[in-house]
């Protein structure tokens, strides 16, 4: 098993990793809107933690040699499904023809206020 540990995406938070290869398989830890370096949360609306969030994913991804292509399912958690639309159009956007499967729920809470926060499961 490998760990993935990227300059390019926020440091764990807790006892946890970015993220673990086992095989030819990728698995991230839940990302959520923090900034690389700073740790700060991006503040404002969902569009703009949602494009942080997708970044910190992208920088996780191609430090395993992989990209969005290879994505098999993505897990999403927002703490208001009335921001779904707004999500799903930056998501859609960035994602470009990847179309991983996907979950989407309402979470009570995420850390540290985040709005949106997204795992994902990969092929490398």
């Amino acid at each position: 098993m490998q760990t993935i540990n990227t300059a390019h995406a926020p440091a764990a938070i807790g006892p946890y990793s970015q993220a673990k290869v086992l095989g030819n398989l990728l698995f991230s830890a839940g990302q959520i809107a923090l900034v690389p370096g700073t740790m700060e949360l991006v503040t404002g609306p969902i569009e703009a933690q949602t494009e942080q969030v997708i970044g910190n994913l992208t920088a996780i991804l191609a430090e395993a040699g992989t990209d969005w292509s290879r994505v098999l399912k993505t897990t999403v958690f927002l703490t208001d499904l009335a921001e779904f639309g707004a999500f799903n159009a930056v998501y859609e956007r960035l994602l470009g023809g990847a179309k991983p499967a996907r979950s989407t729920v309402q979470v009570a809470a995420l850390p540290k206020g985040a709005k949106v926060e997204i795992e994902l499961i990969a092929g490398i």
